[in-house]
Order: C-alpha cells, then structure tokens, then sequence
C-alpha cells in the first residue's frame, strides 16, 4: 500500500507539468486554427474555445491510456448509482450556489478596489461576459465538463492515492486557481475548488462537481454584474435567503454523504 501510494498518479510536479503540457497543447492547436482562420471564419473566443477542446482531448486520450482509464469510471466510479446521485447529491449542492456566488463576488470586488485589473484582464472579463453563445458554451459547458475531468478526475482523483485527505484537497484547489492565470480567478478557483474536492472525495462523482461548476458559471455570467449595483435592502435579503439555501444544502448533503458514527 506504501508503495502504491508513493507511484499513485500524478505527483504535485507530475500535475503541474500536466498542466504546462496542457497549456502548451492548446496553444499549438490555437496557433494552427488562426492559421487556417481565413478558411474558418472564427472570431477570437471561438479560437479559444475550440484549442481548449482540441488541446484537452490530446491531454486525455494520453493521460487515460496511461492510466488505462475509460470514461466511465472517470466520471463516475461511485458504489451509488448514477441516478441516485443526480437525484439526492445534485440538488442540495445547487442549493450552495447563491451564497458561493455573494461571498465570492464580494471577496473579488474587494480586491479590485484594493488592485485595481489590467486591461488585459478587464479585456479577457469583458469576452467572457459578453452574452455571445461562444462565451455561453464556454463558461457553462466546455471549462465546466472539461475543467472536472482534469482537476477533479485525474489530479485530485491521483492526489487522494498519493497524500492525505486533507492535502490532496488544497493542492488540487491551489493548483485549479493558479490555472486561471490571474489573481482574481485564483481566489475564485481556489474557494471553489475546495469545495469541489470535498464533493468528489466523498461522492467519487464528477456529476455533481460538474453541476456546481457549471450553475456557479451560468450564475455569474446572468447575475454577477447585478450584485455590485443592487440597493442594500435588496441585497440583505438575497444574503438572507442565500445563508438559508445554503444551510439545507449543506444539512442534505450531510446526511446524504458523511458516514454517521457507530455505537
């Protein structure tokens, strides 16, 4: 078991040299697509989003058969079913959403006043929010699927073998922030990816990590501007009723995943 655990994969440089090899995949696939941009017709963000899937599936198509990992057990190697996940794991995680969104929100905009983006990190903010079905598909669906496939599926999934609990938490949240390339998405990344592990160390499920990450991103995308103009009084009852969802999410969740204590 010692010995497992020491050749588990991957090891923290193994994940951040997956990462620099991931980096390096999209660009390649990113600088072939402008290339052939005057046959494509594709604007900057479609770019992106296409060298992040075309890059990401080179990763994974190695690093699984490596592993000799089928997709299956990838995203769901839980003794639960599949269904039973989606139908009590998945719904009270949903429930943590708004107050994940208010606590974030104000934690970055807090930082922003205190340093103030670059205009390339204003100009990337702007792209992703720009309403345009590329930037819907990208925040909700491609960095969703593909972001859990890799952090949560193979890193945290190798990190969980190899260290303890609780560091194989924090090294993958740290790691899922740096990711992000910013200072500003680091703090997201890493709030959320703290609770992104604890999900899948106790469900061994991307489904429900993909369903926060997901509504969280759809979440921010529809309302995030709105939180910093909304009236106090408005916004003192969305923390309210936030705090409530959040506490019968974390009740459900409690009962449904951590183990009760024997007599």
């Amino acid at each position: 078991m010692p010995f497992l655990k020491r050749t588990a994969f991957p090891s923290a440089m193994q994940a951040v040299l997956l990462f620099a090899a991931l980096l390096l995949c999209e660009f390649i696939a990113g600088a072939a697509l402008r290339d052939a941009n005057g046959l494509l017709g594709l604007d900057d963000l479609q770019i992106g989003v296409l060298s992040t899937v075309m890059g990401n599936g080179f990763v994974f198509v190695v690093v699984m058969n490596f592993q000799k990992l089928t997709y299956r057990r990838l995203f769901h190697r839980s003794r639960n079913s599949a269904r039973a996940t989606l139908m009590f794991v998945v719904p009270p995680t949903l429930l943590l959403v708004p107050a994940l969104l208010l606590t974030i929100t104000a934690v970055v905009n807090l930082m922003m006043r205190v340093v103030p983006p670059s205009a390339w990190e204003e100009s990337l903010f702007s792209r992703l929010a720009d309403g345009s079905i590329a930037a819907m598909l990208a925040v909700c669906v491609v960095a969703p699927v593909l972001e859990e496939m890799l952090f949560r599926g193979i890193v945290l999934r190798g990190f969980l073998r190899r260290y303890s609990r609780s560091q194989a938490m924090v090294m993958s949240a740290l790691l899922f922030g740096a990711a992000h390339l910013n200072i500003y998405q680091f703090v997201v990344g890493f709030v959320l990816g703290m609770v992104l592990a604890w999900l899948y160390e106790r469900t061994h499920s991307l489904i429900p990590c993909i369903a926060l990450h997901a509504t969280y991103n759809g979440t921010t995308l529809l309302l995030g501007d709105r939180l910093g103009v909304a009236p106090p009084s408005r916004l003192v009852w969305a923390i309210v009723a936030a705090s409530a969802a959040a506490v019968c999410g974390l009740l459900a969740l409690r009962a449904v995943l951590v183990p009760r204590a024997t007599s």
